[in-house]
């Protein structure tokens, strides 16, 4: 990936963090996903034809992060919490990571203990692809940014949380790090799994 300079990348991510305030924003059309394959917290292969027919919440994070990541994930797990006391059960959690190289499926199965999840089947931690392969993923279809920091361990990367259909289209984005709409998050997962079914 070309390096960029940094004054620009974070205008980019203001201008792409912009499309998500607090209540959430609904696209205008629902953005696709290209097919994909890649390789869990367990070492197990998942596809996007794996996760069609469920609804899922997706987000970039990194296990080195440290700044907006562990927010990130307690807000998920926070999600996850409360689906789980509304009985909502069918969806899943995934979390693509942004540094790839670093991040091993036992990393990743390492980070997401560190949560105390409710149930770590329903998390697919995700890697096995090329910083450049995700990046073009998150911007195409997720409307969010990531990019190398030039000398430093850390990725830049937005902080938003997708929702995703069953036919695997990008239907809403969400802040994921401050000002988290739970509320409308459960109710747009609820009545989206509700349409689907």
């Amino acid at each position: 990936m070309k390096k960029i300079k940094l004054p620009i990348l974070f205008i980019l991510m203001l201008v792409v963090s912009a499309c998500s305030g607090p209540g959430g924003f609904k696209a205008d059309h629902k953005y696709e996903i290209p097919p994909f394959e890649y390789t869990n917290q367990n070492g197990e292969k998942v596809s996007l034809d794996d996760l069609k027919g469920d609804v899922w919440l997706a987000q970039f994070v990194f296990t080195n992060c440290t700044t907006v990541c562990p927010p990130m994930m307690m807000n998920m797990a926070k999600i996850e919490e409360d689906l789980e006391k509304a009985g909502v059960e069918d969806y899943k959690i995934v979390s693509f990571s942004v540094d790839p190289k670093v991040d091993t499926p036992e990393k990743l199965q390492e980070y997401l203990e560190l949560f105390n999840v409710k149930d770590e089947n329903r998390w697919e931690m995700l890697t096995g692809y090329t910083l450049e392969e995700i990046a073009e993923l998150a911007m195409k279809s997720f409307k969010t940014i990531v990019a190398d920091i030039p000398d430093d361990d850390q990725v830049l990367h937005g902080t938003t949380f997708a929702l995703v259909n069953q036919e695997g289209q990008v239907v809403k984005l969400y802040s994921g790090n401050e000002e988290v709409p739970f509320d409308q998050i459960e109710k747009d997962v609820k009545a989206l799994i509700k349409e689907g079914a």
